[in-house]
């Protein structure tokens, strides 16, 4: 099955498309404030256009907007050392619109920071045929990690986390843009 390309404009100049994810759904969740100052992080790149997808709201434009996508980041818990399930089924409610789409994540959580949520997520993006980023920003006790008005208590680790995270979307996204004006994935 093969994909339309998605772009028909400069691939090297015209922002990049970012959505990021809010992958919990809980009452008392701690997403939005993890989400909200990655975002706020984002939107200082003038080679990114952001949009927020929050699960919570359950997005009825979800799939259109992960199509239009030139990069995602997903911002998700660790919950029972994996990632909630939720996200899940917003993940599976697409398919065809994951192809050749950059993903970055952002987890937060306890001791594990969210790792143990990152790592079967990359197992399913790529089942999705999307390409997973390396880097990943974490806040380890997250609760304790940011200030009451939502900033990070240390701003220059996760800032420089956030900076080489979304280097990697921002080139991924480019390529794969490019890629995917040349033929159809």
């Amino acid at each position: 099955m093969t994909e339309a390309p998605r772009r028909t404009d400069d691939s090297w100049t015209d922002p990049l498309r970012l959505e990021v994810i809010v992958g919990s759904v809980r009452p008392g969740r701690f997403g939005p404030v993890v989400a909200d100052w990655f975002t706020r992080e984002a939107h200082r790149r003038p080679e990114l256009a952001v949009g927020t997808l929050d699960l919570a709201d359950d997005p009825p434009d979800f799939g259109s907007r992960i199509g239009a996508a030139d990069a995602v980041a997903v911002v998700t818990p660790e919950y029972n050392h994996s990632y909630p399930g939720p996200l899940k089924t917003a993940i599976d409610s697409v398919g065809a619109e994951w192809r050749a789409t950059p993903v970055g994540f952002v987890s937060y959580g306890g001791l594990s920071g969210g790792l143990r949520a990152v790592e079967p997520l990359r197992v399913v993006f790529a089942e999705l045929h999307a390409v997973t980023v390396r880097d990943t920003v974490s806040f380890h006790g997250a609760h304790a990690a940011f200030t009451p008005d939502g900033e990070p208590k240390d701003p220059d680790g996760p800032a420089a986390a956030a900076t080489a995270l979304l280097n990697q979307l921002v080139w991924w996204g480019r390529t794969l843009r490019a890629g995917r004006e040349r033929a159809a994935y």
